[in-house]
């Protein structure tokens, strides 16, 4: 008789079997899950495509992970769609969320209004990012953060959430060098970033080694492997050119065969990235992150794959 006593929120997710619960801080859910699998999404570029967007965030969210990220457009554009976003998908499937949260044109007060507004939603957890440069932004993105390691101290001393980072196992674009860049992640962790999230990566040998490098700088907070599937060609080149990221000859050759069939392509860029998933869990690797592309089919194709090892 007690299975009747759970909400259906507690249903839904079977991550969670207590229905206050839901909405919690993810340094506790990270030291509570034995492993997790979580996906991100993103909200709509411009407000006309928000329902259909929304849909497919919440198509992601019915998978019940065990956290969902919502992310920024360029320069904060999209940041009331993101609050929406994430809100609904807490509120409705009961799966904690985390919200981007960028530097890039932000002044000190729309930081603090961003900080009041999602805990006014019940988001307790933000992902401090410094963010790109926008194309057609008049004067100094940077004048009032230059760095997310300072967004990151400015949440802190707000108080109340939980901040997560971003982190580049192949270097920062911008950074001259990789000792740089792990110096620039240990300001971001010691400002008080709880956990990092890597860029995504397509060799797992580059993610081992970077978490060692990590780890010797006495980063000892989680390091979450972000994980792409790529079911399209051009995602690819995106990638490539967004990142600088590298890509293993065998995973080119992937593309090669398969980029013109687009049945086989999303089916070998789902089974390539669960395979990187299975290797790093197999490594004692605990929490993976996927980006989902709002793609609730890949997400659900690598979830499915998965079934007997989470």
């Amino acid at each position: 008789m007690t299975d009747n006593i759970l909400s259906p929120k507690c249903k839904i997710n079977k991550h969670f079997c207590a229905e206050e619960e839901f909405g919690m801080k993810l340094n506790e859910l990270l030291s509570k899950q034995d492993i997790t699998l979580s996906f991100e999404v993103f909200p709509p570029k411009v407000t006309a495509n928000y329902e259909a967007v929304k849909e497919a965030a919440y198509s992601v969210a019915k998978l019940a992970p065990s956290y969902m990220s919502v992310t920024y457009g360029a320069g904060g554009s999209t940041r009331d769609n993101t609050l929406k976003i994430a809100k609904g998908i807490q509120d409705t499937y009961g799966v904690t969320t985390i919200a981007h949260l960028t530097c890039v044109g932000a002044t000190k007060e729309g930081i603090r209004k961003s900080l009041v507004n999602m805990k006014a939603a019940g988001i307790e957890n933000v992902l401090a990012l410094r963010g790109d440069r926008p194309k057609d932004f008049e004067g100094d993105p940077f004048a009032n953060y230059h760095y997310a390691s300072e967004l990151v101290a400015e949440i802190k001393t707000f108080g109340g959430m939980c901040i997560g980072g971003a982190c580049y196992p192949e270097g920062h674009v911008e950074s001259e060098n990789t000792k740089q860049d792990i110096l620039n992640l240990k300001k971001k962790v010691d400002a008080g970033c709880e956990f990092l999230t890597t860029q995504m990566f397509f060799d797992n040998n580059i993610f081992y080694n970077f978490l060692c490098r990590v780890r010797e700088a006495g980063i000892d907070v989680p390091v979450i492997p972000g994980i792409m599937p790529i079911t399209r060609p051009v995602q690819l080149q995106n990638a490539v050119k967004l990142s600088g990221c590298n890509v293993p000859m065998r995973f080119r050759s992937i593309v090669d065969c398969f980029g013109s069939n687009p049945e086989a392509m999303q089916q070998a860029g789902i089974i390539y990235a669960t395979d990187q998933i299975i290797d790093l869990i197999a490594n004692g690797v605990k929490h993976i992150h996927v980006y989902s592309m709002n793609n609730s089919e890949v997400a659900k194709g690598i979830q499915d794959s998965l079934s007997r090892i989470l």
